[in-house]
Order: C-alpha cells, then structure tokens, then sequence
C-alpha cells in the first residue's frame, strides 16, 4: 500500500478496545518505527491494546 506522496507504508499500529473492536492508529515505514509508537501508546495504561501488523497479515 502506499501513502500519499509514494511512500511505501507497509506497518500498521492498531489498536484494539476492550469490547474486541479493532482500529488503524497510523502507518509507517519500518516496523521498529511502528513498535515504537504502540509501545509509547501501551504505555499510557488505557484498557486499549496496541499492536504492530503487517499490511496484509491478518490477526490471530
């Protein structure tokens, strides 16, 4: 997938509430970049789950 501007955006953080329904939070370039801001996210100590996909994968 690509963003606006070309940019391959292949990592996904999304994040998941407590009642199991998923959003997209953003998308980057690199996973490391994208587990960095699910982990700065997580840590805020909502109820949400954030997690780092790839485009593509699905959850299990």
């Amino acid at each position: 997938m690509n963003d606006a501007g070309g940019a391959v955006l292949p990592w996904l953080v999304i994040r998941q509430d407590e009642s199991g329904n998923r959003y997209r939070v953003g998308r980057y370039a690199t996973r490391s970049e994208a587990q960095q801001i699910a982990d700065a996210l997580g840590d805020r100590g909502h109820e949400q789950l954030y997690s780092v996909e790839h485009v593509g994968q699905t959850a299990s």
